[in-house]
């Protein structure tokens, strides 16, 4: 299938890539994070940014306003948090967003080299933020570039490599399979921040080696710091570690000449842009193309008449691509238009659906972690197993009820595109999986619970009968079996602290003897009922 040469009059890709922080699943690291991002423990170039809401009511646009109420009133509190209301008191303040981000203003863009034969393409940055949520160790990395006045194919090209932790393999030059050539981050200054390393292949090879775990591209490791990789050498009190595939979840917008000349078979390639190379032959009798449309395709703005609009939105969980007419106003109005809407209330939708995914993911991984590391034979691993699941256990409660919603808005496209984000990625599923996980958990530890009780239970019987014996035999006599009144206190303490360990040595052998004696006793009683003998038919 070939491509047509059409003009992309501005295109524009967020990139939005899940992280786990190690080394654990609890809410308290956010502080750690925090603390890095701030500069605490060396350089940061990140700062805490209030996103929508800011302390200048003046800096307060319109597109902020529109995001803010195209949402229910459940997920603008999860977003923006919450103001002081008159039900509280004076003193209370303000309840903070559970999101948190950071932002970099260093990074002014990428250069981009597709192939090692072709010109570098000059990627503009719009963001570099960090997503943190609280109580949960999942931040998203967000960069947003955009590029003007470049051929669909190059652009299709460019997405299909852009956007990959690592290399997937590597071709007989050298170069990355599946990767750019070389990218390199740009400060404002036009000097050369970092450059991608995807050609050395014995250091991914050798790292992969030691370590069971790939190396991340410099790159993305530059724009990540002081976040480090968790299996690497380099220092660093905050870690990461990738929880989904290599290949970071998109958004893409493309703004065509005329949309309506793109052919099927560019609908294809464009829908398939970060699984298929551009260019390459899909067959026809491939059953992913006989419901692409229907699975894909979101056509509530697709009209195919000159009048208009012709925007179609393409949903396959992994990309969210909005393709428009670079000559309608409202389609590249950034203020009230489809572009706004793009950057705004769309990238809060993917970015909801990809954090639900993300975070079960992680949660899922703690608990195998858990399990795998738990050695029934030793003590302390035990009750380290037991601290970790009942802290996973809080953290899935707090998720339920803080993150988890099954509808962000009651605009009909806005539901439609998180419905089908959703449902592309098996999020429903994967929570459903992940709950059945933690109530498994949850039914072990209760199971543990009740037998440690009914093991104390048995042990303080066992006590009470033996106690019981000696309680009689003495109380028969009087509890004057030695005339020790007349004795001297020197004497008589000394009876009573022979007694005392006496006492406590039985108690302690009683305990340490009580699943035989329990048995014994059980035996001695002759109340064992005798199952009926099975008779063969």
């Amino acid at each position: 299938m070939s491509l047509s040469n059409q003009q992309v009059a501005q295109f524009r890709t967020t990139l939005l890539w899940p992280l786990q922080i190690r080394p654990g699943f609890h809410g308290d690291h956010v502080l750690p994070v925090r603390a890095a991002l701030a500069g605490a423990g060396g350089p940061s170039d990140w700062h805490r940014v209030d996103d929508e809401f800011t302390e200048d009511p003046r800096q307060f646009q319109e597109r902020h306003y529109k995001e803010f109420i195209s949402f229910l009133p459940s997920v603008q509190r999860f977003l923006y948090g919450e103001g002081r209301s008159r039900s509280r008191s004076a003193d209370d303040p303000a309840l903070p967003a559970p999101v948190e981000v950071y932002r970099r203003h260093d990074v002014s863009g990428l250069r981009v080299w597709v192939m090692p034969d072709t010109e570098p393409v000059m990627l503009h940055t719009a963001h570099l933020d960090l997503y943190l949520f609280l109580d949960e160790d999942v931040v998203l990395l967000n960069l947003e570039v955009f590029a003007e006045a470049l051929p669909l194919p190059l652009v299709l090209d460019l997405l299909y490599r852009f956007g990959r932790a690592y290399p997937a393999g590597w071709e007989e030059s050298g170069q990355g399979h599946h990767s750019l050539h070389r990218v390199e981050v740009l400060g404002h200054d036009g000097a050369v921040l970092a450059v991608s390393d995807t050609s050395e292949r014995a250091r991914y090879l050798s790292f992969a080696c030691a370590h069971r775990a790939p190396y991340v591209g410099a790159q993305w490791r530059f724009l990540l710091r002081p976040l480090v990789m968790d299996h690497g050498d380099e220092p660093g009190d905050v870690r990461f570690r990738l929880v989904e595939f290599y290949r970071m979840p998109m958004m893409v917008f493309l703004a065509m000449e005329d949309p309506r000349a793109l052919t099927r078979e560019d609908f294809i390639h464009i829908t398939q842009v970060a699984h298929v190379p551009p260019g390459d032959p899909i067959a026809p009798s491939d059953p992913v193309l006989r419901t692409l449309e229907s699975e894909n395709f979101y056509d509530r703005y697709w009209t195919d008449t000159p009048e208009g609009p012709n925007t179609r939105f393409i949903c396959t969980g992994n990309t969210l691509i909005v393709v428009g007419e670079a000559h309608s106003a409202h389609f590249m109005d950034a203020e009230r238009g489809v572009l706004a809407q793009f950057r705004h209330q769309h990238f809060v939708v993917f970015m909801i659906a990809h954090f639900h995914r993300a975070a079960l993911l992680s949660f899922s991984d703690f608990l195998s972690e858990a399990v795998n590391d738990l050695d029934v034979r030793q003590p302390h691993s035990v009750r380290r197993f037991k601290r970790r699941i009942w802290a996973t256990f809080q953290n899935f409660l707090t998720f339920t009820h803080r993150y988890w919603f099954h509808q962000v808005s009651e605009l009909g496209h806005m539901r439609a595109l998180f419905d089908r984000t959703r449902e592309r990625l098996g999020t429903d599923d994967l929570y459903e999986e992940v709950k059945e996980q933690v109530r498994d958990m949850s039914d072990y530890l209760n199971g543990d619970s009740e037998r440690e009780q009914a093991e104390t239970v048995l042990r303080l019987t066992v006590v009470t009968v033996v106690g019981l014996v000696l309680t009689v035999v003495t109380g028969f006599f009087g509890m004057n079996l030695m005339a020790l009144a007349e004795e001297p206190l020197a004497w008589r303490v000394l009876y009573f602290m022979i007694g005392t360990l006496l006492t406590i040595g039985l108690v302690a052998l009683t305990v340490a003897r009580s699943h035989q004696l329990a048995q014994w006793l059980e035996s001695l009683s002759g109340d064992r009922r005798r199952r009926p003998p099975l008779r063969r038919g």
